[in-house]
């Protein structure tokens, strides 16, 4: 029961957000868009990152992907420019900043303000699988 009510609250969070900013996305205006992490076409983007583009460009602008880590990945301490939402589908994405550590598992939304230094990784065993959405192109910008 509690892991179908994390899968309906993960999936209607993914909708919500889907459908908030396809009204900004001139090209997906009007369209349906359907993806399943399941059928997504991963791309290697660094050593144990790989990402799956959901809708827009995530080089070039506002975008959404199903993002993994594998087990063990770390990101080391960064920022990115743009605030980063992410849902958490499989696995664990683990964050650090001065406050401490979170664990945020299946069904857990994370907001990452844009220049907030942090350390992101994968859990250990299983890694990490998740929605991730920004207003603005991804870049990583490893901290002094």
């Amino acid at each position: 029961m509690k892991t179908s009510l994390l899968t309906i609250a993960t999936t209607l969070m993914i909708a919500w957000s889907i459908g908030r900013v396809q009204g900004q996305q001139d090209q997906s205006k009007g369209k349906l868009i359907f993806v399943s992490a399941d059928q997504a076409n991963f791309h290697d983007t660094t050593n144990g990152v790989s990402m799956a583009g959901i809708w827009g460009d995530a080089d070039k602008g506002a975008h959404a992907t199903f993002t993994k880590f594998e087990p063990g990945y770390d990101a080391g301490m960064h920022t990115h420019t743009n605030d980063v939402w992410i849902v958490v589908v499989k696995g664990a994405y683990l964050y650090k900043d001065e406050a401490g550590d979170k664990r945020v598992g299946p069904g857990s939304f994370l907001r990452v303000p844009g220049g907030k230094k942090h350390w992101s990784g994968g859990d250990p065993k299983e890694g990490a699988l998740f929605y991730e959405e920004s207003s603005g192109k991804f870049d990583l910008i490893p901290a002094k």
